[in-house]
């Protein structure tokens, strides 16, 4: 069993302080938005003790890499953060489709999963509005030394002026899927979903650029955090690829209290924000009563109740909110919630394994709908895949990476794809899906394009 230290110091940015640090490889952050227990606290993590990358080609079972990677649970320190060290990173979509045994095409960019060993944490609490340096070593002068290594980074990171955000970050946010190619697509699943082979595709279309000269992948997340933060934001800084995620959606989590407690929230159902007060909350009323966003939603709930039902014990999984709506900057959601506990024997990284993709940007049947995707989009990379920790002490959390972007180093700047889907079912019209990617895209493009959006 190892040591734990604990370093509480003042309160700074998180944002700021992962600045400092965001070019260097597997440098790690989750910037919540501070809003409510879900949205308490951010991380910074960096120079990891171990990094497990695994290819579309490696032969290694993932998650039992994984396992082995974090090691047998160890107590956490009770007074401490949610998350203090383990393993963090990328669950890739393609991830999926070789848990499921379906033939899929892998993305030529990205690995299935790549993570990492940080024994070092700097974990912010928007709430106390303190920073605590956590540290684990073989002793208790080991851990204090990577507690205390972790405080330097704090502290070391400069001041950051507010940043310009008139200043385009490309000089083009291009449509890769064409709104009619987009349209024919969901026609041809609703085709489908008619005949009776699924009953809920998420059909995705996809924009992409590269970077203005001198722009950086976490130009993005910062601009985001301050424009229209959402309580799963996260980038991750890889050898020569980065992702940046602005995502309001849970995947999994595990409490780290020792209940094991499980809770997904998966999101079906979107609006725009209107363009005052009135049309906001028309907008937002529409969404509440419409039964098609109601029926999508309670699929994909119950597709969620048999994934977690995979690794809890028999009458665990339930559902604690069904249909409550989710308001953010420019979006309104129906957002449910599903609760359970892990059975014993079970760990956070089997949870993750057992619920991999995620049925909200699946369908149902969630293997079905994996293959459908697969006949109207290229691989998806990190889009609708997770970014996520699991914890030495059993916890986790992690998000569904939408309002996402994948960036890839080429040519001495930075490429970049993001995506935006919809949940499609039998009576899905192809022009208002269309216009639905459109509103979800919104915020990404009007971040990449500042004044000239």
């Amino acid at each position: 069993m190892r040591e734990i230290a604990l370093l509480k110091a003042a309160w700074r940015d998180p944002v700021e302080v992962a600045a400092a640090g965001a070019d260097a490889p597997w440098a790690m952050a989750f910037l919540s938005d501070g809003s409510g227990a879900r949205g308490r606290w951010s991380y910074v993590m960096a120079d990891p003790a171990r990094t497990l990358e695994v290819g579309p080609d490696d032969p290694r079972e993932p998650f039992r890499a994984m396992r082995e990677l974090l090691g047998p649970t160890e107590a956490p320190a009770a007074e401490g953060p949610p998350f203090q060290g383990g393993i963090a990173g990328l669950l890739c979509y393609e991830l999926g489709a070789r848990l499921e045994g379906v033939g899929h095409p892998v993305h030529p960019d990205w690995p299935l999963a790549a993570c990492a060993l940080y024994d070092s944490v700097l974990a912010f609490d928007h709430e106390r509005r303190e920073v605590t340096a956590v540290g684990r070593g073989a002793d208790a002068a080991a851990a204090r030394r990577r507690a205390e290594a972790a405080l330097a980074r704090l502290r070391e990171a400069p001041a950051r002026p507010a940043p310009d955000l008139e200043r385009p970050l490309t000089p083009a946010f291009e449509a890769i899927t064409s709104g009619e190619a987009y349209e024919a697509a969901v026609a041809a699943v609703v085709e489908r979903i008619a005949a009776g082979e699924i009953f809920q595709a998420n059909a995705a279309r996809a924009w992409g650029g590269r970077m203005a000269a001198g722009a950086r992948p976490f130009d993005l997340v910062e601009r985001l955090w301050r424009t229209s933060p959402a309580p799963f934001a996260a980038y991750l800084r890889l050898p020569g690829r980065a992702v940046a995620s602005n995502s309001p959606e849970r995947f999994v989590f595990v409490s780290n209290d020792g209940a094991l407690r499980v809770e997904t929230r998966p999101i079906k159902g979107t609006r725009p924000r209107g363009a005052d007060p009135t049309e906001d909350e028309a907008l937002r009323q529409e969404l509440v009563a419409c039964e098609k966003d109601r029926a999508e939603n309670l699929m994909i709930v119950d597709l969620m109740r048999n994934d977690l039902s995979r690794v809890c014990p028999p009458g665990a999984v339930g559902v604690s909110e069904l249909f409550a709506i989710e308001t953010f900057a420019n979006v309104h959601h129906l957002v449910s919630t599903v609760t359970g506990r892990l059975a014993p024997g079970m760990t956070a990284v089997d949870l993750l394994e057992a619920a991999f993709p995620p049925g909200s940007i699946t369908g149902a049947p969630k293997i079905q709908a994996i293959k459908v995707i697969a006949d109207y989009e290229g691989p998806r990379g990190p889009y609708c895949g997770s970014l996520f920790w699991a914890g030495f002490g059993g916890g986790c959390d992690s998000s569904v990476l939408i309002r996402t972007v994948g960036f890839v180093e080429e040519d001495g700047g930075w490429r970049y794809e993001a995506r935006a889907g919809a949940g499609l079912v039998a009576d899905s019209d192809p022009v208002l899906e269309r216009l639905e990617t459109e509103a979800k895209i919104d915020a990404l493009r009007r971040a990449f394009l500042g004044a000239a959006a």
